[in-house]
């Protein structure tokens, strides 16, 4: 349940990192495939959990049966993470601090760092603050809205603190309160966190990231932006369409894990 410091699924461990323990899970390879060099951290997208995120769509079985160890955790505010209501505390440099700060705790020196929608923005963060330590950058449900947008639309706050979702009429803003309540958050600590997490890069910002980077939308994402446009700003960057999705079925479609691995495969 929420404000617990514990998490169900494999490996199940809380890491004190500062003020925020973070609740993560560290998934083994699996058995007979032999271990990849770098492990995976995922990153989750607002109002999700690791779980919700990874585990349910089969991400977590995708990766270690394709013999990757994998790190996923709940981002602050969500989750069985530190809930927090300061909107100050959910800028998106310091949730890649977080990510990063989790990857010092367990130890691991360089990742392949693969986030979905509001974890896709903090993932870029992390790989342009610390290039080092990305083995690859996978970049899911968010496309060149990294830099010509802030991400959710602020009406999202709003909806997160209205009184029930019948007194909502925007169809998205109904849509993210109807799965804030399916995955039980704590919705002031979401309404924080769309406060807070409004950061971009520039498209320098963006030239300035190094490592191989895969960006994936589904060709009916509304929210993500154009997934091409950004990859066009990378250096080594590709796109991936992920047909006929929207912006919540691309997380787990099949060619967005086909293409995942393929482009893991690829890079050696």
């Amino acid at each position: 349940m929420p404000g617990s410091s514990r998490v169900s699924g494999p490996e199940s461990r809380t890491a004190d990192l500062g003020e925020v323990p973070r609740a993560y899970a560290d998934h083994p390879p699996g058995d007979g495939t032999g271990p990849r060099p770098d492990p995976v951290l995922l990153i989750h997208g607002f109002a999700s959990n690791h779980v919700v995120n990874w585990v349910a769509t089969s991400w977590t079985r995708t990766l270690t049966g394709a013999g990757y160890r994998v790190i996923a955790f709940d981002n602050r505010g969500h989750g069985e993470s530190t809930k927090l209501y300061d909107p100050d505390d959910y800028g998106t440099p310091k949730m890649a601090g977080d990510a990063l700060g989790l990857l010092d705790r367990l130890a691991i020196h360089r990742a392949h760092v693969m986030g979905y929608s509001m974890g896709a923005r903090i993932a870029a963060f992390l790989a342009l603050e610390a290039p080092d330590r990305v083995a690859s950058l996978l970049l899911g449900g968010l496309g060149i809205h990294l830099v010509d947008g802030v991400g959710l639309p602020l009406g999202i706050a709003d909806a997160m603190e209205a009184g029930s979702v019948a007194e909502l009429t925007d169809p998205t803003q109904r849509m993210f309160r109807t799965f804030a309540e399916h995955t039980r958050s704590d919705l002031r600590a979401l309404a924080a966190c769309i406060r807070g997490s409004r950061q971009t890069l520039s498209a320098a910002d963006v030239g300035l990231i190094r490592a191989r980077t895969l960006v994936s939308v589904g060709t009916r994402d509304g929210i993500a932006g154009s997934g091409p446009d950004l990859a066009r700003l990378f250096p080594d960057g590709q796109a991936l369409d992920i047909p006929g999705r929207d912006h919540n079925l691309a997380v787990g479609d099949r060619v967005h894990k086909e293409g995942v691995l393929a482009f893991l495969s690829s890079g050696g």
